[in-house]
C-alpha cells in the first residue's frame, strides 16, 4: 500500500472511532442505558439510541426544556 492509501485509512478510521463514540454518548444523554451497554457489543444499537426520542427525566431531555425556555424568554422579551 502507498502512503496515501495508508494515510485514507486512518483518516477514515479515526473518524469512524470518532462518530461512533459522540453517538454513544448522545445514547447515554437520552436514557437509553441498556441499548448503550450492549451496543458495545453491537455498536449499531448506539445508533438506534441516538435516532429514538430522549426518555422522562433524561439528562437529553431536560437539556433541551432548558434551551427551548432560554428561546423563549429571549424572543418573548
Amino acid at each position: 500500500m502507498t502512503w496515501v492509501a495508508w494515510m485514507f485509512g486512518i483518516m477514515f478510521f479515526t473518524l469512524y472511532i470518532f462518530c461512533i463514540f459522540t453517538v454513544c454518548i448522545i445514547t447515554f444523554q437520552k436514557g437509553r442505558w441498556v441499548l448503550g451497554i450492549i451496543g458495545i457489543i453491537l455498536p449499531i444499537l448506539w445508533l438506534i439510541g441516538a435516532i429514538l426520542p430522549a426518555r422522562k427525566g433524561s439528562r437529553y431531555e431536560i437539556n433541551q426544556q432548558s434551551a427551548y425556555g432560554q428561546q423563549m424568554e429571549q424572543y418573548s422579551a
